[in-house]
């Protein structure tokens, strides 16, 4: 089981560097799970990427849709806002992203994401060890 974040969910629909790791994580049929804030941060990044041009409002409507399907389970936050608040204040980093690693510490699994700036704020931290990249 592996916690994976938006930077990695939204690349197992488009075409961009990483999708071919991010789909090889989906093939190992590993369960994928993520707090439900993936969902919120799937279709603003398929908005954003619409307002760009980027994509079609089709595809839009398709990333929505079809990405939080893929997950085996969505937690509610509401249990994780303790404990990713506290994290995201020794991290000195967004809260957002201290959700999937607060999910992945009560779980005692692995998160994988494709953010390179969270990874950074990981290395050296107690929290180095429950974090992959996608990019290794």
């Amino acid at each position: 089981m592996l916690v994976v974040d938006a930077s990695v969910a939204l690349k197992w629909v488009l075409d961009e560097p990483g999708d071919r790791e991010a789909r090889a994580i989906i093939e190992t049929r590993e369960p994928l799970i993520a707090p439900e804030l993936v969902v919120a941060e799937i279709v603003n990044a398929a908005w954003k990427r619409l307002m760009a041009g980027e994509i079609t409002s089709r595809q839009a409507g398709v990333i929505a849709a079809e990405v939080p399907r893929i997950f085996a389970e969505l937690l509610g936050i509401d249990a994780l806002r303790m404990r990713a608040l506290e994290i995201a204040i020794e991290l000195r980093h967004p809260a957002y992203d201290c959700f999937y690693l607060a999910l992945a510490e009560v779980r005692g699994i692995k998160l994988i994401t494709a953010d390179r700036r969270l990874v950074g704020k990981l290395a050296g931290s107690r929290w180095q060890d429950r974090c992959l990249s996608l990019w290794n």
